[in-house]
């Protein structure tokens, strides 16, 4: 069971923050931002929250080039989107992640 103090916990949450301040410079962008896109096109990156963006671009980065089970990448995310973001920043986070998820599966 994960808590707040577990350092893994610990360290998505010190990159969601550096993203996230990263996120107010000008063109700032992540090579998984067109995964981003692909997963919610109806959403254009500038459109979507800025915290929720940075939530996303870490965890997809995640889901991409890590060997952390995806589906405890997700579970994160969406527990940092919850306390660090608006009423509907996890279950938007967990439908994007699910849908790159998929896609990625489609994939491999």
């Amino acid at each position: 069971m994960k808590t707040s103090s577990d350092p893994r916990h610990k360290a998505r949450i010190a990159k969601v923050q550096s993203i996230f301040a990263s996120s107010f410079t000008p063109d700032f962008a992540t090579p998984y931002d067109e995964a981003i896109h692909q997963a919610a096109p109806e959403w254009p990156l500038a459109k979507i929250n800025k915290l929720d963006l940075a939530v996303l671009r870490v965890a997809t980065e995640e889901i991409m080039a890590s060997d952390t089970p995806p589906k405890v990448v997700i579970d994160e995310a969406v527990e940092i989107a919850k306390t660090y973001g608006t009423e509907s920043s996890g279950s938007f986070v967990n439908g994007v992640l699910g849908t790159i998820l998929k896609a990625k599966e489609k994939h491999d």
